[in-house]
Order: C-alpha cells, then structure tokens, then sequence
C-alpha cells in the first residue's frame, strides 16, 4: 500500500518525524543522504522521503559518532561493517568483528579524550568562580 503524502503510513516516517524522533535537523539527515550513509526506505508517491526503524537506527548510530569526530568515511566504514555483520559467517564474520573492535577502541579513546578535556574545562570555570568569590 503506497504511503499517503503528510501521513506515516506502514512503519514509515517521513523526515520531519524521523528528525524528531532521533534529534538531528532535516538539514543533518539530508546531508548524511547526499553523503550516501542513510538512504531513505521508501518514498511517498508524492516524492516525500520515508524512514523505516532501522534507518532511524542508523541515524542514531552516525549521531552518536559525530561528536566523537569520526568522519563521513568512518561512519560509512562502520555502518557497512554492521550491516554485513548479520549475515556474516566463518572467516568473513571474524574480519568484520576485528573491524568493529578496531571501532569500539578509537570511540574509547575518544570518549577518554573527551572527558580529559571536560575535566579541563570544569577546572577552568572553577577557576573564574574562585576569582569571582574572591572579589565580591
């Protein structure tokens, strides 16, 4: 059954909800279409992009990577990587599980990174808050 344009019919949402839904702007989810990381399932037959669950999913999963500076490569890397993991047997199946390790340790590290430079901010507003303590 086609969708009906303004309606999420089938599972299917159009953009404005899947932006809701996930908290990225109808510009942000554009963008990662024209970079090819999440193709739209569907369209209305007015032309209107629909998202299914899993494409939700992966907008979820590129949010997530975005403020740990993984680039558009790194997060088509890792999207393709989960995506054949499913079916993935024997030796092809440990190759992608090596690759998704490889993935988790550079989000480690970067989330280490991070935190360091959080830890450096607090103390630096610590610090202007002492000075205003001390002078009022």
């Amino acid at each position: 059954m086609p969708a009906r344009d303004g309606a999420a019919t089938g599972g299917h949402v159009q953009i404005g909800e899947a932006a809701e839904r996930v908290g990225l702007s109808i510009r942000t989810i554009r963008h990662y279409e024209d970079a090819g990381l999440v193709v739209p399932s569907a369209r209305s037959e007015g032309g209107f992009r629909l998202y299914t669950g899993p494409d939700l999913d992966r907008l979820r999963v590129i949010k997530r990577m975005k403020p740990l500076g993984f680039t558009l490569e790194e997060m088509r890397d890792l999207l393709q990587i989960l995506d054949e993991l499913t079916g993935a047997r024997g030796d092809e199946r440990a190759a992608l599980l090596a690759r998704l390790t490889t993935f988790h340790t550079a989000a480690r590290d970067r989330v280490r990174a991070l935190r360091e430079q959080l830890a450096t901010a607090e103390g630096f507003a610590r610090q202007i808050q002492d000075h205003l303590d001390q002078h009022r």
